[in-house]
C-alpha cells in the first residue's frame, strides 16, 4: 500500500544515499502499478523531497518533474508535453530542439547544464532557474529482428527537468542517478 512516508528523507544522508532512497522508493510504488501518468507524478514528488532534503545546493531545486512526448503533435513538428511535476507552473509545450528540454529529446542523451544562461536558446519557463539537468527516457522501440549483436532502437517516451536556483547546482552524481531512475521509470511504465 501507498503511504505518504515514502516521501521521508532524513537530513545527513548524502546524495548518493538519498538517490538510492528514491530508487528503492520508487520501486515499491511502481511494482503494481504501470500507469505513466501515476508513476510520474510519485516520482516528481520522491525528487521533490528528496532535493528538499539535501543540504546547498540540491535543495535550491526549484523544480522536479516530466514532459513527455506530445503523441498529438505532428510528425513534422515533434514537440513535448508537460506532465506531472513539483513547482511553479510551467511551459506546456516544448518543441524539440528548443531550449534544454528540446535538445535532451533530439539528441537523446543527458544535458548537465551549470548556467542556463550560457545554454543557446534556453527557455525561460521561470526567471529564478539557473541550471538545469534534463534526463531522456528511452524505451525499447524496434523489434526483436536483426542481425546477431545488432542493438535495439531506442525511443523517447519523456524527460525528467530538473532545475536549480543557484549555477552549478548539478553534477556527475545527480546524471549518474537520474539516468538510473529513467531506465527504471522507462521500464516500469505502460507508454501506448
Amino acid at each position: 500500500m501507498v503511504h505518504a512516508d515514502a516521501s521521508n528523507f532524513a537530513s545527513g544522508l548524502t546524495k548518493e544515499e538519498t538517490y538510492q532512497q528514491v530508487l528503492l522508493q520508487a520501486e515499491g510504488l511502481f511494482s503494481d502499478q504501470r500507469n505513466w501518468v501515476c508513476n510520474l507524478a510519485n516520482a516528481a514528488s520522491l525528487l521533490w523531497h528528496a532535493y528538499k532534503s539535501l543540504p546547498f545546493p540540491s535543495n535550491q531545486v526549484n523544480w522536479a518533474g516530466f514532459y513527455t512526448v506530445d503523441r498529438s503533435a505532428p510528425a513534422s513538428r515533434p514537440q513535448l508535453i508537460l506532465g506531472p511535476f513539483q513547482g511553479k507552473v510551467a511551459c506546456q509545450t516544448i518543441a524539440f530542439n528548443r531550449g534544454v528540454c528540446g535538445a535532451a529529446a533530439t539528441q537523446l542523451r543527458t544535458q548537465l547544464v551549470p548556467n542556463v544562461d550560457a545554454f543557446p536558446g534556453h527557455i525561460a519557463c521561470d526567471g529564478d532557474t539557473r541550471s538545469e539537468i534534463v534526463v531522456p527516457i528511452l524505451v525499447d522501440g524496434g523489434s526483436d529482428e536483426g542481425a546477431a549483436g545488432e542493438e535495439k532502437e531506442r525511443k523517447l517516451v519523456a524527460i525528467i527537468d530538473v532545475d536549480c536556483a543557484v549555477q552549478n547546482g548539478f553534477d556527475e552524481v545527480d546524471k549518474l542517478w537520474l539516468e538510473k531512475l529513467a531506465d527504471l521509470i522507462g521500464s516500469s511504465c505502460d507508454w501506448d
